[in-house]
C-alpha cells in the first residue's frame, strides 16, 4: 500500500507541474499588455500619482500615516504600504504598478489551485477552478485598474488564510492558529471585504474538509457545529472590529448614502437583481463595464423573477446538500461574500462592480468543476467530454479577457468603452471628459489639443443636461472654455457655480482668470482676493495676482505675491521668472541673478531660465559667463528668441573691440 501511494503521488507531480505552468504563462501572456497601460482619471490619480502621501515613498512618517489615515475614505494600511515600495521603486510609471498586481493575480491562482488541491485532492477539478480564476474577464478590472490593488492584495492574504486553516485543522494548535489570525489580520488591513472569511472557514468545515457530519446524532452534531464556531471566535471579533474601523472611515468620508437619499426598498430590489446580473456576467461575460450606475427605475416583475430564481437555486442546492455538498458551499460562498458589497449599506453611485466578484466568484466555478463531472458521471466519454469543455471556456475566458484588458490602455479608452455600453453613464461621461481635457496630443497628430478639448465639451454637456448642478461638470466647463480662448463662454458656468456656492475657491480663481484673460486686471484682482482667503495656502493664486499687480504697472505688490507663490510651490519656475524679471527691468541685476539661480536648481534646463541668467550675464559685463549660458539654452532649445539675441549682442561687443 505504501508504494502504491508513493507511486500515485508521483503520478500527480507532472500533471501539477504542467498546471502550475499554465497558471504562470497563460495568465502572464494574456495580461502581459498591461506594462504600456497609464494610470486613469479614476481614482488612481488620488491613490497615486497626485498623492502627495505616496509621493514621499517608504519612510517612518508615511508608514505612520498609512496605519493612521482614513483617506479615500477607506483603512487599508496594508495596500498603502504596496504602493508607497511600489513608489519607491517605479516612482511614477504606472506600469510597475500594473506588473505588481499581476504579480499578485497570478501568485492568487497558484495558492487557488494548492488550496483546493490540500482540501480536495482533486488535481485536474483545483486546476480548472484556478484556471477560470486566473482568466476570467469579471477579474480583469481587479488587475488592470492600479487602484484595485486591494483586491488582489487581500485576496492573496484570504487564500493564505484558508492555507494555514487547513493545516491547523489537521494539527489543531495553538501554534498553527496564530497563522491564521496572522494572515487574517493582514487580509483585513488590505480591504476589509474578507470580513466573510470566517463564514467560509465554516463552509469549508462542512465540504470539502469533512470536519461537520450530518449523518452525526443530532446531538453530537450539534456540538461539533458549536466547538467550530467557538473555534472561529476571534476571527469573527477581527471581522468586526474591522467592519467598524471601515465604516466610520467612510461614513467620515461622505461615501456612505444615507437612506433618505435611496430608501431601503430599492437597495433591497437592486440587490435582488444585482445577484442574478453577477451569475449572468459569470456565464456571458460581454458589455463589461468600468461603471454601472444606479438605475433611475426598477422593473418590480425584475425583482420578482430575480427573487424567485434566487430562491429556487438556493432551494436546490439545499435539496442536494448531502449528495452534492459542493452545491451548498459554492452556492452560500458567492451569495455570502457579495454581502459587504451588495449595496445594502450603499458606498458610492455604483449598482454593482466587477471588482466585487473577484473573490465571490470562486464559489460559481467550485459548482462548475465538480457539478459537470456529475452531470456527466454516466457518459462513457465523460473525460474527453470534460476536457473539451474545460479547454473552450477557458480559451473563449482568455480571449474575452483580453480584449477587456484593453478597455484599461487609458482614460479616454476606458470610458469611451463605457459610454459605448451604456450612453447615459454619468460618471463616464464626465471622466471621458476630464481626460480629454486633460490629455496631451503631439503636433500632427489626428486629434490636435483643440479638439480634444471640443469633445470635452460634449460630454461635460451631457453630464449637465441629466444634473445641471454637478459641480465638477460646471468648473470643468469653465475651464474647458477658458483653455480654449473663451472666457465669456465661460464665464457662463462659472457665475452657475458662484450662484451656487459663493465662496468657492476654484471659481473665484477662474472668474478673476475669465477676467484676466480679458484684459480687465482691475477686476481680476478682487475676485483673486476672495480665493486666497478661502484658500490662502494656493501658490497659483498668489501666481496669478503677481501676473495681475505686475500688468497695471505695481510691481512691489506683484514682487510680494510672487514671493508667496515661490515660498508655497518652490519649484514654480514660471514664477520664480516672473520676479526675476521685475529685478531685471528695475536694474536690480544681483538680485535677478539670485532669482534666476533659484528657478535654475529647480529646472536645470529650462532654457529660458539659462537665457535670462545669460541677460543678466551680459548686463554685467560678464561676456564669457553670458556666452556660456545662452549656449547652453540653446542647446537645449535651438530657436529660443533671448538667446539669439543675446549671442548677436555679444559677437557686436567683439567686433566692436576689435576695431
Amino acid at each position: 500500500m505504501i508504494l502504491f501511494a508513493q507511486k500515485a503521488k508521483n503520478s500527480e507531480r507532472l500533471p501539477v507541474f504542467l498546471i502550475s505552468l499554465f497558471l504562470v504563462l497563460g495568465t502572464a501572456a494574456v495580461y502581459w499588455q498591461v506594462h504600456g497601460f497609464d494610470f486613469v482619471n479614476y481614482d488612481d490619480m488620488d491613490y497615486i500619482s497626485q498623492n502627495p502621501h505616496i509621493q514621499k515613498g517608504l519612510s517612518f512618517g508615511s508608514i505612520i500615516w498609512a496605519f493612521t489615515t482614513g483617506y479615500f475614505c477607506n483603512w487599508h494600511p496594508v495596500t498603502w504600504l504596496s504602493y508607497l515600495l511600489d513608489f519607491q521603486i517605479f516612482r511614477l510609471w504606472a506600469g510597475g504598478y500594473h506588473l505588481v498586481n499581476l504579480f499578485f493575480h497570478i501568485l492568487n491562482a497558484l495558492l487557488l489551485f494548492s488550496v483546493f488541491r490540500k482540501m480536495t485532492g482533486r488535481t485536474w477539478q483545483s486546476g480548472f477552478v484556478a484556471a477560470l480564476f486566473a482568466l476570467h474577464p469579471l477579474h480583469v478590472e481587479s488587475v488592470a485598474w492600479i487602484s484595485e490593488r486591494k483586491d488582489v492584495l487581500s485576496a492573496f492574504f484570504w487564500i493564505l488564510t484558508i492555507h494555514a486553516y487547513v493545516h491547523y485543522a489537521r494539527r489543531p494548535l495553538w501554534s498553527n492558529y496564530v497563522w491564521v489570525m496572522g494572515f487574517f489580520i493582514l487580509g483585513l488591513m488590505s480591504k476589509p471585504m474578507v470580513v466573510t472569511l470566517p463564514f467560509v472557514l465554516l463552509l469549508l468545515d462542512f465540504w470539502p474538509m469533512g470536519r461537520m457530519n450530518l449523518d452525526a446524532p443530532e446531538s453530537e452534531l450539534k456540538l461539533k457545529v458549536t466547538r467550530l464556531i467557538q473555534e472561529k471566535i476571534p476571527l469573527f471579533l477581527l471581522a468586526a472590529a474591522s467592519a467598524v474601523i471601515t465604516f466610520l472611515a467612510q461614513k467620515q468620508g461622505g461615501a456612505v448614502q444615507s437612506f433618505d437619499r435611496l430608501p431601503l426598498a430599492e437597495r433591497l430590489a437592486n440587490i435582488l437583481i444585482t445577484y442574478i446580473r453577477y451569475i449572468t456576467n459569470a456565464i456571458y461575460p460581454v458589455n463589461l463595464s468600468a461603471f454601472y450606475p444606479y438605475p433611475d427605475t426598477i422593473s418590480w416583475w425584475k425583482v420578482v423573477s430575480a427573487g424567485v430564481m434566487l430562491a429556487i437555486l438556493t432551494g436546490l442546492a439545499i435539496w442536494r446538500m448531502r449528495q452534492n455538498p459542493y452545491l451548498i458551499v459554492g452556492w452560500l460562498w458567492f451569495i455570502g461574500t457579495l454581502v459587504p458589497v451588495i449595496g445594502l449599506i450603499q458606498v458610492g453611485g455604483q449598482s454593482m462592480a466587477d471588482r466585487y466578484m473577484y473573490l465571490p466568484i470562486i464559489g460559481l466555478f467550485i459548482i462548475a468543476a465538480w457539478g459537470l463531472p456529475d452531470l456527466l458521471a454516466l457518459s462513457r466519454h465523460q473525460r474527453t467530454i470534460l476536457g473539451m469543455l474545460a479547454m473552450t471556456a477557458i480559451s473563449i475566458a482568455s480571449f474575452i479577457t483580453w480584449t477587456q484588458i484593453g478597455c484599461w490602455r487609458d482614460s479616454v479608452t476606458l470610458f469611451s468603452h463605457a459610454i459605448a455600453i451604456l450612453p447615459d453613464n454619468t460618471l463616464a461621461q464626465y471622466n471621458l471628459g476630464e481626460a480629454l481635457s486633460r490629455a496631451r496630443y503631439n503636433v500632427g497628430e489626428a486629434l490636435s489639443r483643440k479638439g480634444a478639448l471640443k469633445q470635452a465639451l460634449v460630454h461635460y454637456k451631457v453630464v449637465l443636461k441629466r444634473n445641471p448642478m454637478y459641480h465638477d461638470a460646471l468648473i470643468n466647463m469653465g475651464l474647458t472654455l477658458l483653455n480654449m480662448g473663451n472666457p465669456s463662454e465661460a464665464l457662463i458656468y462659472i457665475n452657475r457655480v458662484l450662484k451656487i456656492k459663493p465662496d468657492d475657491a476654484q471659481a473665484l480663481r477662474m472668474k478673476g482668470y475669465a477676467m484676466a484673460a480679458q484684459g480687465d486686471y482691475e477686476k481680476a484682482i478682487p475676485y483673486y482676493e476672495q480665493a486666497v482667503k478661502t484658500d490662502p495656502l494656493n501658490g497659483e493664486l498668489h501666481f496669478l495676482m503677481g501676473v495681475a499687480y505686475s500688468a497695471l504697472q505695481k510691481p512691489a505688490v506683484a514682487i510680494v505675491h510672487y514671493q508667496k507663490a515661490i515660498e508655497i510651490t518652490p519649484d514654480d519656475t514660471t514664477a520664480s521668472i516672473n520676479l526675476g524679471n521685475i529685478y531685471y527691468r528695475s536694474g536690480r541685476m544681483d538680485l535677478a541673478g539670485n532669482v534666476y539661480l533659484y528657478a535654475l536648481q529647480h529646472a536645470p534646463d529650462n532654457p529660458d531660465v539659462l537665457s535670462k541668467l545669460g541677460a543678466v550675464a551680459l548686463g554685467l559685463g560678464q561676456t564669457d559667463r553670458a556666452l556660456a549660458y545662452f549656449n547652453q539654452a540653446l542647446k537645449i532649445k535651438p530657436d529660443n528668441p533671448e538667446s539669439q539675441k543675446g549671442l548677436a549682442a555679444i559677437l557686436r561687443i567683439k567686433q566692436n573691440k576689435k576695431k
